[in-house]
């Protein structure tokens, strides 16, 4: 079984990827943003410990943190945001490390895939196996997140100004998947990276 890692900027078309090798390959997929929610939730360690860093204010009627209330009280409080990434990104860590190893022991699984854009942010380099970078042109980026998001320019600019750079992304990962234009072509990319395993389809 292989630790992929999968990464790039906002909008490269990482969710089209992991869409692709989840019908096609025998894999367990991750993103990290869903576990970030799963690690969150009332009674767990880092709900605790968020509750007593931010106070009582971030949760609803039910126990369970408020996403929006978390960020209204940590949005340009860049301090306390890396005290709460300090909470959350190891207990993502911990999260897969555990499943990484669940899927081992099954021996059922060939892949075991996590994505996110910070992955080589929180150090997931050292974890993996692979790290993929999945790239596409910033204008290309620029057009899918108009299209399919409604941002504005001026956002679409600030988060990928926030993002790593493009050589930061290329020196990091093992393998980079273009993903400018034709799916076909894209697709074909993966499947040539993985031809040499037998459980292939």
């Amino acid at each position: 079984m292989k630790f992929i890692g999968i990464t790039g900027g906002i909008g490269a078309g990482k969710s089209e990827i992991i869409h692709y090798m989840q019908k096609h390959y025998n894999c367990e997929v991750y993103l990290a943003d869903e576990v970030a929610h799963e690690v969150q939730r009332k009674g767990t360690e880092c709900h605790q410990k968020l509750v007593q860093l931010l106070g009582g204010e971030i949760l609803n009627a039910d126990g369970e943190i408020e996403r929006k209330k978390m960020a209204e009280i940590i949005f340009n409080n860049p301090k306390l945001l890396k005290r709460v990434n300090a909470l959350i990104h190891p207990a993502v860590q911990n999260y897969l490390l555990t499943h990484l190893e669940l899927a081992r022991k099954s021996g059922m699984i060939d892949l075991f895939v996590v994505e996110a854009a910070l992955l080589i942010e929180t150090g997931y380099k050292d974890l993996v196996d692979e790290m993929w970078y999945v790239h596409a042109d910033p204008d290309i980026r620029a057009e899918r997140l108009r299209k399919s998001r409604g941002y504005s320019e001026q956002k679409i600019d600030q988060i990928m100004k926030s993002q790593l750079s493009e050589d930061a992304f290329r020196n990091a990962c093992d393998f980079v998947i273009e993903n400018n234009g034709d799916v076909c072509e894209t697709f074909q990319q993966i499947d040539k990276k993985l031809e040499a395993y037998a459980w292939k389809e």
